[in-house]
This record gives structure tokens, C-alpha cells and sequence, in this order.
């Protein structure tokens, strides 16, 4: 194949909506097709399963995505072991028979994988197209040459089966999604469009883009490749046209550019998305192949003094680092469920994900585009270095640029992507000679994208077990710090030491210590007259951190450990790490309100624990609260208890020596977080937050009695048919005032009446609970737990019932409605 380069700048600005052209609409002879159902699954290995003949009736009827690990038990003794939260792999196989579409014939057939873990092979009519070893990574395979009229057999082994090899869950199957695209035999590229915006400001843009296109054609072909911008409302604000002329065989990078006056930008704040349209028309106008690429215009830039910028503003990196599984659902996640997290992330005042440790679902950047994430974007946890037995490493040598170039050309046009993070916690970052391995991840990752600059998480950076090393640094275009805080004097000087030693340098880090815990669990030791919590000591370390991160603007950020609690990482009885400030089905643990109350400005008070300690009256009680309020008066039954008050920061003198712009504070707490020690009796502990003298927010605890019922609310009460969108139902044991029993943990049971949705799945955030996630029933984990409900291909409205014994049903309704799928390969 001939590949060449051609460039032409014919540049057309901003033409009328009104303009003739713009108005054609020829039906695009592209077809990208869903191709999730309709597939068979066996666990376990099958000899000649790539056969097109090959007997697979016994074998279950599943849609994708899918992961079989989910399904099983969790069991001490598993060849996971904790890393992979104990549950079982192994090896297995999906097939699906498909006729191609009218109109296919002489036409060229691509099928896509968004994800298999891992150690894939594919076969299509007993024709092996490929093995790729990295679960991670998207990959697509030409099935053209190897079709036939009628029936078609795809076949795809699985093999999770060498264990361990990898540090958290993976889940295992066809685990995203999987596509056929048909296109002419000239055509645009597979990720062949890459859109960059390298002049941006409020006033004016400047667009480029570099559209590859191939002849995979037995005649030379010519023509005009026809590019125009849709603005966020789907209004076309800019055209180009180029001509092109390819022989057989070849493949051509055309570049073309476009000019926008007062575009809008894509912000954290203002998440504004246009779309590239390119349309390939023939030597005689008819259209053969066209594409919609999404992206964003802005300007992003890493500065030695002011850190992050977008768009030309200091922006703060506030960010928590994200596994890919979704809890309940292991790692076949619906798009529905990563939008309830992220929006609950981005409730709380984050800004910024970090994909730890690997490359993420493409449905999940498309999220962050939307919602206005800047993401951090991953490739690897391992080069040659292994960290598990049968990790990456072992697959390093034959496949890191293939993967890494797979990596970047499909998540590069992404206005959320701001910085590509090509490893985590490396071997090679103390090793002698590892950086040159950086040296080649670098070179790539600049060649596939020149636009956004490369960092990695270094854990050994002034280590006493062997430091990173300062060529290893030296190649990183941003520094990141994995637990800056961790080693000696860092404890309190963190990255100042390498700031003054290397000015040049731009800092970042990459990933944290949290408030830790377990959503709900307050333990008290047995001694009456000592309370010693670890509750009261857990916020410490990372409010120091914060006060360093945000008071120096040349520290671009930090990602902390983690947003939302993962599968894995575990020690038995326990089956996920607790690491998250959203456990694992999304509610928030403490530790969500402390980074509320400093990275949001809307008055909260967050007090807590909870007010039932049956059996310590009288004893004292630590009742702590997270607060962006000046004061907090707590009252305990209507009985002052105190005031506590806090600044960060603390304001300077203005104008003259003891002139201050605002009244001051006087805070009693060098702290981030106020704290009483209170003598319990049952009732109501009331904290009343003040800024200045005035009442902005009140917060109450109260004792709960017994438990009498069960409360529901649904996060979406409508959600869309043939989307497999998803609505949570949130369950509450409540006492007789609607107070949750912190105590509880209620069996319930869930039913689902309609057959517009099904339940999905049903969690509690219990770490230590091993009952089925494909179960109907559940016991609350302190007085909580949640039920998905996914729909189907029907509509209509469906009941979900949950029951507890010596309560009355409780019923919410949802609505499901038609939805707007993609095109599906039936």
C-alpha cells in the first residue's frame, strides 16, 4: 500500500445556512452497525469453535457487552486472589452468524472491538484474523476478502485464564462494544480524522484537519474530499473543499483548515462540542463515504509558574483517578451508569479524571466531552517491568506501539483529553537505562499526537528503595507525582524541593491519598472512657495536601485515590477496595463532602457520624463537620454545644497594616474540618453555618428509631428503549419520621413489573458482602442499597416493588420511552 501526503488549503468562511450546498442530503453510503446482539456464549475452551458448521445450540444466548466473570462466585481461594476481587476467568467463547446488509457486495467490511479481555483471537468463517493480548486496547480487523453470500460466522476466543495479570478486576468476555462498518472501497481512514485547534481565543479560531483516505479499489479513483463545522446548535459556520486524486492502493493525508470568528469554546465550565462533517464525493459528484467527528476548540497549555491553562485562564486540576468497572455490572458498565458518577464527581467539584490505569471505554470520553472532565488518559500499567505474573510486560516488546498508536489515534480528537499519562507506577522509572524505554513511548505519543503533552505517575521520586531518576524526568513533558507526600521531610515539603532544584519543570500530580473509610461504618472501641475513632484522623493527609496543591499555582493539580470505590485491590473477606469517596453503587462516604467543601462555593455543612450509639450516654462522642461556611454552631436537643470557626485561606491585610477587604474570621481551627467532642444522648445534633452574621445553611443528625419502612427515589424517572439506558432506584430503611436506621441491614427484595425494563443488577457498597449482583434481593448496608433497572427493545411503564420483611411495599414507577439507538446489525 502507497502511502502519500497531499495538502491543499482552499478555504471557504463561514457560509449562510441558507447556502444551496449546504442543503444536500445524500443518505451517506457508510454504515457503522451495533452488533452487540444476538451472540452465543460457552465458558470454557471448545475445540473448533471457529468453524462455521460448529454445533453451538447448547451454548447461552447473551448480549454484549458482557463480562462472565460477574456472574460467578467469590471465593477465597481464587486464582485472582484479591487483585481481582476473588471472583473466577478462565476461557471463553462467543460466535454470532450475521447476513451483510443489502447493498454490501464489493464493499469493504470492518468489525470493531471497543474491548476484549483479553488474549483475544477472531476468527470469521474459519479464517484467523488476529490475537491481541492487551485487554485494554480497541482493535478492528478487515473481514472483506474473507466473506460470503449469506451466512457469515464470527468466532472470538477469550483467554483469562493465566492469573494473576493484572492488580485490580479486568472482568473477562467481550466486554464493551463490538461494531461492522461498511464503506466504499474508497473511503475515509479507520480513526483516519484527526481534528486540532491550535490558534484559539474568544475572538477567533483556527481548525485543522488531517483526513487520511484510502483506495482500496482496483481503479484509480479522484474526486473532493467536502469538510464543513456544524456549531454546537447543528448549524454550518464553515466549509472547505480539497481534491483528491489516488491510485490503487493508495493512501493519501489530506490537510485542510478552517477560520471561525467568536467560536465557542469547550470549557470544564462550558463543555461546547461542534462536529466535523467530511463527505467524500467521486469525479462525478456522487457521495461514496462521510464522517462526523465531534470536537471541542480550545487552547490548552502547561506553564513551569502557572500551571494548567485553558483557553488562557489558570485552571486548577481537580481530579480523582477512575478504574473502568462499575461495580455491580463488573466491566460490561452502561453508559447510563458512568453518567451518575460522573455526575455526582462533578457535584461534589471535581474537574478532572485521571483513567487509572488503562485506556477507558470510548462511551466514557464521549461523557467527559459532554459534561466538561479534563481527563488524564492512560495507556499502561506495565512495560517490561511486571508487577503480576502473567501482566503486560510479558507482551511489551511485540505490541507497545502498535497499542499505543491504537490508543492515541482513537481518543486524540477528544477536547476532554488534555494529557496523556503513558504509564503508571513504571519499574523502568528507577531502572538503569528505563528511560530510554520513555524515550520511545514519548517519541510515539508526540508522533500520533503533537498537540498535548505526556506525563506518567512516578511513585519512587526521591525513594529510598531506589529513586526515579532524573532522566527518566527529564524526558516528561509535566512531572507527575504519585503520593508526593510520601517519603521522609516530602511529608511536609512535598514537590519544593524539585521545584527549586528544576524551575523548568511542570509539576502535577498524578495520584493521592483520600479521606478514607467505608460509607456508614463508624467504629468505637469497647473502652467507655477512651474514644480514639479513626474517623476523626483519616482527613488529615489530605487536607495538608490540599493546602500545598492549591496554594501553589505551579502545581497544575492532583488526582486523588479514588472517585468511586473499585473491584479488587482487596483483601479477603473484603472484595473491592474502599478507597472511593462514592462507593461502589455511587453513594457518597465522607469523604465526598470534604472535597465539596473545598472545591465548591454554594454554603454546605456535612456533620457526621450518625446519632445512634445506644448504650454511651453520657460518653463523649467526636461529631465532625466539613463546612465552605466561616462558623458552624452546633446544637445537641436545642443546647448550644459551640462554635467552631474556619479560614482557608486565610486573608491578608489590605491597604494598610490591619486593613482587611472582608470582616475577620478569627478561626480556632488550623484545620480544614471543625470538631466537638459531644456527651451522647439520643436526639438531634443541629450545626447552623454562618458567613459573616448571617444564616446560610442548617444541617441536622438525628437518632433513628426503629426501622418501619422502606423509602425509594429513582434518579431518572423516564429513560430511553433500545439503548440499554439504565435508572437507578435508590433505597432507603427509614424510621417512622423518614430518618435512615444507619443499623439496618434489612434483606430486600426487588421486583420489576413490566416488560419494557428488567433488573439489572442489585448493590449495597457492603465490601464483605459475596451474594450474587445478578440477585433480587440484597441486605442494606447501613440502612442503603440500590437497584439498576435497564430497559429493553419495548415501551411502556414498568413498577419496581421492593419488600422487607414486616414493612409495606414500597413502588416507584418509570416511564420508558422511545429511544434514539444507533444502528443495529439484527
Amino acid at each position: 500500500m502507497r502511502r502519500t501526503r497531499l495538502l491543499f488549503s482552499l478555504l471557504l468562511v463561514a457560509s449562510a445556512a441558507g447556502d444551496a450546498a449546504a442543503q444536500e442530503t445524500a443518505a451517506s453510503p457508510r454504515q457503522r452497525l451495533l452488533m452487540d446482539y444476538g451472540w452465543t456464549f460457552t465458558e470454557g475452551d471448545a475445540v473448533g469453535a471457529e468453524a462455521p458448521d460448529f454445533d453451538d445450540t447448547a451454548w447461552r444466548d447473551v448480549n454484549l457487552p458482557h463480562d462472565w466473570s460477574i456472574e460467578g462466585a467469590y471465593d477465597s481461594a481464587a486464582a485472582t486472589t484479591g487483585r481481582g476481587g476473588y471472583l473466577p476467568t478462565g476461557i471463553g467463547w462467543y460466535r454470532r452468524s450475521f447476513t451483510l446488509p443489502a447493498g454490501s457486495s464489493a464493499r469493504r467490511v470492518l468489525i470493531e472491538f471497543d474491548g476484549v479481555y483479553e488474549n483475544s483471537d477472531v476468527w470469521i468463517n474459519s479464517r484467523h484474523l488476529g490475537h491481541r493480548p492487551y485487554g485494554y486496547i480497541s482493535f478492528a480487523y478487515d473481514l472483506t476478502s474473507h466473506l460470503v453470500e449469506g451466512e457469515n460466522v464470527v468466532a472470538v476466543r477469550v483467554d483469562n485464564s493465566h492469573q494473576p495479570n493484572t492488580r485490580w478486576y479486568s472482568g473477562s468476555g467481550i466486554y464493551r462494544h463490538v461494531w461492522l462498518t461498511v464503506t466504499d472501497p474508497l473511503h475515509i481512514g479507520h480513526r483516519g480524522t484527526f481534528v486540532t485547534t491550535p490558534e484559539v481565543d474568544s475572538e477567533g479560531a483556527r481548525i485543522e484537519a488531517r483526513i487520511e483516505l484510502a483506495n482500496d479499489g482496483y481503479v484509480s479513483r479522484s474526486g473532493m474530499i467536502r469538510s464543513e463545522i456544524l456549531d454546537p446548535s447543528g448549524l454550518e459556520v464553515a466549509r472547505t473543499e480539497t481534491p483528491f486524486a489516488l491510485t490503487v492502493g493508495e493512501v493519501a493525508e489530506l490537510e485542510q483548515e478552517f477560520r471561525l470568528a467568536t467560536p465557542a469554546l469547550w470549557s470544564h465550565e462550558s463543555p461546547a462540542l461542534y462536529i466535523l462533517r467530511t463527505t467524500v464525493l467521486d469525479a462525478v459528484g456522487r457521495v461514496v463515504d462521510n464522517t462526523d467527528t465531534p470536537f471541542g476548540i480550545r487552547h490548552i497549555e502547561y506553564d513551569a509558574d502557572r500551571g494548567f491553562l485553558l483557553n488562557g485562564v489558570r485552571v486548577k486540576m481537580l481530579g480523582v483517578n477512575l478504574h473502568h468497572d462499575g461495580g455491580p455490572v463488573g466491566s460490561a458498565v452502561p453508559e447510563a451508569v458512568w453518567e451518575r458518577r460522573l455526575l455526582k464527581l462533578k457535584e461534589m467539584g471535581a474537574n478532572a479524571i485521571r483513567t487509572a490505569h488503562n485506556p477507558p471505554a470510548p462511551e466514557f470520553l464521549d461523557l467527559c466531552d459532554q459534561l466538561g472532565f479534563l481527563v488524564m488518559d492512560e495507556a499502561f500499567d506495565e512495560w517490561t517491568h511486571g508487577k503480576v505474573e502473567f501482566g503486560y510486560n510479558q507482551y511489551f516488546d511485540e505490541w507497545h506501539e502498535r497499542d499505543l498508536t491504537d490508543f492515541i489515534r482513537r481518543d486524540r480528537n477528544h477536547p476532554s483529553v488534555v494529557l496523556w499519562s503513558l504509564g503508571n507506577e513504571i519499574g523502568e522509572q528507577h531502572a538503569p537505562g528505563g528511560h530510554e524505554v520513555l524515550r520511545e513511548l514519548v517519541a510515539i505519543a508526540h508522533r500520533e499526537d503533537p498537540t498535548r503533552p505526556v506525563t506518567t505517575g512516578n511513585d519512587h521520586i526521591y525513594a529510598d528503595d531506589g529513586a526515579t531518576t532524573v532522566e527518566f524526568m527529564e524526558l516528561l513533558d509535566v512531572v507527575g507525582y504519585n503520593y508526593v507526600d510520601r517519603w521522609h521531610e516530602r511529608r511536609e515539603l512535598y514537590a519544593t524541593q524539585d521545584r527549586h532544584e528544576h524551575p523548568d519543570w511542570k509539576f502535577i500530580g498524578t495520584e493521592s491519598s483520600v479521606v478514607w473509610g467505608t460509607r456508614g461504618e463508624y467504629m468505637l472501641p469497647d473502652d467507655s472512657l477512651r474514644v480514639r475513632p479513626f474517623y476523626t484522623a483519616t482527613m488529615i493527609r489530605p487536607e495538608q495536601l490540599w493546602r500545598f496543591v492549591s496554594m501553589n499555582d505551579w502545581f497544575a493539580g492532583d488526582f486523588m485515590w479514588t472517585g468511586v470505590d473499585y473491584l479488587g485491590e482487596s483483601r479477603w473477606p473484603r472484595k473491592n477496595s474502599t478507597s472511593g469517596v462514592l462507593d461502589l453503587v455511587g453513594f457518597p462516604d465522607d469523604g465526598f463532602f470534604f472535597y465539596k467543601s473545598q472545591w465548591t462555593d454554594e454554603p454546605m455543612i456535612h456533620l457526621f457520624p450518625h446519632w445512634n450509639w445506644e448504650g454511651r450516654e453520657g460518653q463523649f462522642i467526636p461529631v465532625l463537620a466539613y463546612t465552605n461556611v466561616d462558623a458552624v454552631e452546633l446544637y445537641l436537643n436545642d443546647r448550644f454545644i459551640g462554635e467552631k470557626r474556619v479560614e482557608f485561606p486565610r486573608q491578608g491585610t489590605t491597604g494598610s497594616w490591619n486593613g482587611y477587604e472582608a470582616p475577620p474570621v478569627f478561626a480556632n481551627t488550623a484545620d480544614l474540618h471543625l470538631s466537638w467532642d459531644v456527651p451522647y444522648e439520643p436526639g438531634v445534633l443541629r450545626a447552623v453555618g454562618k458567613r459573616g452574621d448571617e444564616v446560610v445553611v442548617t444541617e441536622e443528625v438525628r437518632t433513628a428509631g426503629p426501622a418501619v419502612a422502606l423509602q425509594l427515589s429513582v434518579d431518572r424517572a423516564e429513560i430511553l428503549s433500545r439503548t440499554r439506558d439504565v435508572a437507578h432506584v435508590e433505597v432507603a430503611v427509614v424510621d417512622a419520621d423518614g430518618v435512615v436506621v444507619p443499623s439496618s441491614n434489612h434483606l430486600v427484595q426487588f421486583r420489576v413489573d413490566g416488560d419494557a425494563a428488567r433488573l439489572l443488577s442489585v448493590g449495597n457498597g457492603n465490601p464483605t458482602d459475596h451474594s450474587s449482583y445478578q440477585a433480587s434481593e440484597r441486605h442494606a448496608f447501613h440502612g442503603l442499597l440500590l437497584g439498576m433497572i435497564q430497559s429493553t427493545d419495548e415501551t411502556g411503564v414498568v413498577r419496581v416493588t421492593a419488600r422487607a420483611e414486616g414493612m409495606e411495599p414500597a413502588s416507584v414507577e418509570i416511564t420508558v420511552v422511545q429511544g434514539k439507538a444507533p444502528p443495529r446489525l439484527d
